[in-house]
């Protein structure tokens, strides 16, 4: 089976979890974990990771088009409860979201806050046995950060998002690597002497324009943060409004998880053959609705590659506006989420163990298990590090 070669392939290049598996045996025994996230190999494996760890698991996706359906299908096999389908139908995607609530979970393992609203609005008889969340991303602590502000959280949350071993590799070198990926795979076109316009100097943003950059393009940036559009231009990037790149464009990356970030007259003024593509969690960020309503006429361009007419000249998008390295691709490397569902799995093992001690508020990541991953992750890798002797501790506490 397809889907179990993409298992087994994972498993040999994910230390950490595997290293968690063997040492936290019966640490989440008899608890009910239901999970949202992009379902495929990777995943997968912090799903069988939860599941040996003691755990009930339930699964679903994330993202309409983010479920690899043969991943879906063999995670089945280790006894694990799947709902979940690749389609662009958001009515069977949010039946599925509501299918793996239904098990009543002790925790929630989310990826962009879909289970997290749901139960706080829709479900809420289901926080009377929740304990807590783990959430993963920058758009899903958002949304969760906004359920507090509007005093309606009712269990504490773990913003893995805010780990460093999260932003500063999953973010930045995660995102970097999946997005060209998929863009190249998908286009087969050169990204050297290119004009590709990013969208966003987050964490995301960063890696995007480092790889465009070494991939030889002219990286120009777009931002609404004056820090951060400082900081990219002493990095060596243009910095811009999007409507004055909008005539020079040949590649548009959006990584904000802002909505409109790319409006319908910017794609207007683009050059004929401008690719477009969404490295958020959403599919917000470029006006899809629109390119369908105002097309002179839509086409399929290549596999995951939509055509409009518009002007008559022709706006390519990939993956339909949606997360382009998943909607389009394999998603993250696997060593770079093998440090991910680490942080996950222990964010998780956290809150079993301080269940009744926290408050119901987002908090950011244990420090202690933020340096934990970092030390296994060195330690896979066969490096040593120094460490600092008492003399130079004591120092360190000094005025």
């Amino acid at each position: 089976m397809i889907g179990i070669k993409k298992i087994e392939w994972v498993s040999n290049y994910m230390p950490l979890l595997n290293y968690l598996q063997k040492n936290y045996k019966g640490v989440l025994d008899g608890i009910k974990i239901t999970m949202a996230i992009h379902l495929e190999a990777k995943t997968a494996y912090l799903a069988i990771t939860l599941k040996k760890l003691g755990a009930e698991v339930f699964v679903t996706g994330c993202n309409p088009l983010s479920t690899q359906d043969d991943v879906a299908e063999a995670l089945k096999d280790f006894g694990i409860i799947v709902h979940a389908k690749r389609t662009n139908d958001e009515k069977i995607y949010y039946e599925n979201l509501n299918k793996v609530l239904d098990y009543n979970p002790d925790l929630i393992l989310d990826d962009g806050a879909d289970l997290s609203v749901i139960v706080h609005t829709e479900r809420k008889e289901l926080l009377k046995n929740l304990k807590g969340i783990s959430e993963e991303t920058t758009t899903g602590v958002r949304r969760i950060k906004n359920l507090e502000k509007s005093g309606i959280l009712s269990v504490p949350v773990i913003a893995v998002n805010n780990a460093r071993m999260k932003y500063l590799f999953d973010n930045r070198y995660g995102t970097g690597q999946s997005t060209w990926d998929s863009i190249m795979r998908n286009t087969n076109t050169l990204i050297a002497g290119k004009n590709v316009v990013v969208a966003g100097y987050g964490w995301c943003g960063r890696g995007i324009a480092m790889r465009a950059k070494v991939l030889g393009a002219n990286v120009i940036i777009t931002e609404v943060d004056p820090v951060k559009a400082l900081e990219a231009l002493m990095d060596g990037y243009r910095v811009m409004k999007m409507s004055e790149t909008s005539k020079i464009a040949d590649i548009v990356v959006t990584s904000t998880g802002m909505k409109d970030v790319v409006k319908y007259e910017d794609i207007v003024n683009m050059k004929d053959g401008v690719i477009l593509a969404n490295a958020g969690h959403f599919n917000v960020e470029i006006p899809v609705d629109e390119l369908e309503k105002n097309a002179e006429f839509v086409f399929e361009a290549r596999p995951n590659v939509k055509g409009y007419k518009i002007n008559g000249k022709k706006i390519f998008l990939i993956g339909e506006g949606r997360l382009v390295n998943l909607a389009a691709a394999d998603g993250h490397p696997i060593e770079i989420m093998d440090i991910s569902f680490a942080l996950q799995t222990l964010s998780l093992i956290y809150l079993k163990k301080n269940h009744g001690k926290l408050e119901n508020k987002v908090y950011g990541y244990p420090e202690e298990l933020d340096i934990e991953v970092a030390d296994l992750k060195l330690k896979s890798l066969g490096i040593e590090i120094d460490v600092l002797n008492e003399n130079q501790r004591e120092y360190m506490k000094g005025f």
